[in-house]
Parts: structure tokens; sequence; C-alpha cells
């Protein structure tokens, strides 16, 4: 069962975050507050670009600041991203897990775009060992990538494999070829969360910091079709400052 409103009010109050507004017509899904980057404010200029599914294809796109959006299988990601671009139709979502098998690259911004946000195939039991292996050349080899987003439930925690991800991802950030991208936590579906919400919450951030001290602090997010949309200007707040567009 989901949280009562009231809850998601003390969620809200207690990590001072800001109610997102949804407003817009069929197929578009705005989420506009006083603070958010006026680059997600055109929905409709986000473009799909491409799926990448091997390594050689990876060196034909190129030019743009770029993010990284990674989770276990079925974490929420196409849902996050839909409502971080702005649009409900721009990437599939689905309930089968694994369903994104690609990196899907897309721009944001007017043309010819400000930045681009890549999805990419969820890890986990149900996770392809190519997809991992693509994924892992990206990370080491693509010099526009200015920062990795790891989403984590709030309702199952840090599961093994959130562990050993977050693990990877912290060590190739001290490795000695070190990389230029950071590293940050999104908690999704913190609206799912019953009357001890904040004490899973922090729970899961002193793990995160455990597991990855180099991780930025975590910012935390609600299921957007589910009521109260909150945390999505911080993502995109986030995004822009990595990409550089922002001070």
């Amino acid at each position: 069962m989901l949280a009562s409103t009231p809850n998601i009010a003390a969620i809200l109050r207690t990590f001072h975050v800001l109610p997102t507004i949804q407003t817009g017509g069929r197929g578009t899904w705005r989420c506009i507050s006083s603070k958010a980057s006026v680059i997600f404010k055109d929905a409709k200029s986000a473009e799909f670009l491409a799926a990448v599914g091997d390594k050689e294809s990876l060196s034909l796109l190129g030019g743009l600041p770029e993010v990284v959006v990674t989770g276990r299988a079925n974490v929420g990601k196409s849902s996050l991203l839909n409502s971080v671009i702005g649009r409900r139709d721009l990437l599939f979502t689905s309930k089968k897990a694994g369903r994104t098998q690609t990196l899907n690259f897309f721009r944001v911004g007017s043309p010819p775009g400000r930045l681009v946000v890549v999805d990419s195939p969820g890890y986990g039991a149900r996770g392809r060992p190519e997809w991992g292996a693509l994924f892992n050349h990206y990370l080491e080899t693509r010099k526009q990538l200015c920062r990795v987003f790891i989403l984590i439930s709030a309702a199952h925690g840090i599961t093994v494999t959130d562990e050993a991800m977050l693990s990877s991802l912290n060590a190739q950030i001290q490795s000695v070829d070190s990389t230029c991208w950071t590293l940050q936590a999104i908690i999704t579906r913190a609206d799912a969360l019953k009357t001890n919400g904040r004490a899973q919450i922090d729970q899961i951030g002193q793990d995160i910091f455990r597991i990855a001290p180099t991780c930025l602090p975590p910012i935390i997010t609600s299921c957007p079709s589910k009521g109260i949309a909150f945390g999505i200007d911080e993502v995109r707040k986030s995004i822009s400052h990595a990409c550089g567009i922002l001070p």
C-alpha cells in the first residue's frame, strides 16, 4: 500500500524538498518550479538520438556533454527520465524488467541541443553480461561524460547488485586513470514508504556513503504518476551543474 499524503508531506519537510507542479497537455509532462533549469522548459524539443548496442557505434555520437542513468532492472529509470525531460512518451516504460537493452541517447534543449541524457540497461539478475560490458566500455572511454546517476529504490534499499555497482563506480573514480565524471545516487519512489520512511531514507544514505565515499549527496524523488511529484527539479539542476550549464 502506498503511503498517505501526510507521510509524503512529512518526507518533503524532513528533506527540504519542494513539490513539483505538473502541467501540460497530452504527451507533455512539464514539471516546473522557480528554480528549474530553462533548458528543460521546452519539453517538445527533446529528441531521441540513437540506441547503441555495440562499442563501435559509440564513436558515431558526440559533441554535447552527457550524463548517464543506471540502476537495477525495473527500478523506474524510464519513468523518472520522462519526468525529468518533461515528456510522458519519450522513453518507453514497462513493468517487465530488462526492457531497455541498449544505451539510449536523448538530446535535451532546442537544436542543436544543450546536453544528452543516456538511459542504460538495468543491471541485476535479469540483466545480460554483454549489456554490462557495453556500459563499462562507455564509462571508461566517454570523454564527454560528466556524471553517472545510480537509481536506488526507496522501498527495497540497497540490494547486493546495487552495492556491487556502487563499489565498482567508486573504484573507477578513485582509479589511477582518474575519470572526468562524478557519481550521484537518486533514491526513487520515496512516496511508497510508510511511517518509518525517514529512517529508511537515512539508512540508505548511510549505506551509499559507506560503499561509495566519492558519491555526491543523494537526491530523493517520488513516482510522478502517483500523487505529488518531488525531486524532479533537483535532478534537473544536478544534470545542468554537472554539464557546466549552470554555475
